[in-house]
């Protein structure tokens, strides 16, 4: 009857459990619209921008626009990775890690944005530069701006030599891909697959200020959109990823309930057919007597 408790004991745990993970299913999926809209909302922006700076460089001089080399005598490179501040979201942190991993080396410094790949590289003995949390708490174009301003700062001091961006890419609920692009110096980064798309209108335009003075000024604001674009998607992977991973996690839950249930009855029936037996055992043993 011990055994019987303990299989109670664990269906009743299991049952928790799902109550649990089904919560967790349903408050994903409701946050995973609203950070879908957020998303959504930046595109028209950041094509439009894409758009104006493909039609424009063609036509300056290159030299003058700083964004467009390196300005670092060495070989160093910083790696921004965009992760989660929780868990139970399957590979979604471990999948950005592990592209990490493939890309460090010894001239490569490290800013996290999010909780569990800097604690992952931490513990691997990597040293992180930075760590930025309450932006995926609270995702503001502001808050944004403050960490790209500082990246583009660094970057035309001569810290580094160029600036590369994991995160995950929206798809769908189920599916999200690791994207790790540079972003810095902006020359192999301004192309097609941002949405952009040249247009020669056959029209001479006259610039005030000079071509090169807006593509200065626009160059930052690429760089602005392109971190706070990859913070949203990440933002919507993570609601997708884990919403997926509680719903596995629910169906996992359900059937290990029907197995333990299943099991439950057939020693509860054991029980009483022993039980059973015992009384005949002993009617017949009187009849003898």
């Amino acid at each position: 009857m011990s055994n019987l408790k303990e299989i109670r004991s664990r269906i009743s745990s299991v049952s928790s459990t799902m109550k649990i993970t089904s919560a967790m299913k349903m408050v994903s999926a409701a946050k995973l619209k609203k950070a879908q809209d957020r998303m959504q909302n930046i595109r028209p922006f950041s094509t439009a921008l894409t758009n104006m700076i493909l039609n424009l460089v063609p036509s300056v001089n290159t030299s003058e626009i700083k964004l467009l080399s390196s300005f670092c005598k060495t070989d160093r490179t910083l790696l921004i990775t965009v992760s989660s501040n929780r868990g139970l979201c399957g590979g979604f942190n471990a999948n950005i890690f592990k592209k990490g991993v493939t890309i460090l080396d010894k001239k490569t410094e490290l800013f996290c944005i999010g909780k569990k790949c800097s604690e992952q590289f931490v513990r691997k003995g990597h040293n992180v530069l930075q760590t930025e949390l309450d932006i995926l708490d609270q995702p503001s174009l502001h808050e944004s701006q403050k960490i790209s301003k500082k990246i583009i700062d660094q970057y035309l001091e001569g810290r580094w030599s160029k600036v590369i961006l994991i995160y995950n890419q929206f798809k769908n609920a189920a599916t999200q891909d690791v994207v790790a692009k540079q972003i810095l110096p902006i020359s192999q980064n301004i192309n097609k697959e941002q949405g952009g798309v040249a247009k020669n209108t056959g029209r001479d335009y006259i610039f005030e200020p000079n071509k090169e003075s807006i593509v200065n000024n626009l160059m930052p604001q690429q760089i602005h959109t392109q971190i706070f674009g990859a913070i949203l998607n990440s933002i919507a992977s993570e609601h997708g990823a884990r919403m997926t991973a509680m719903h596995k996690a629910t169906d996992n839950a359900n059937e290990l309930k029907q197995n333990l249930k299943l099991s439950y009855n057939r020693q509860r029936q054991a029980a009483i057919t022993n039980e059973i037996l015992e009384i005949v055992a002993g009617a017949e043993a009187l009849k003898n007597t």
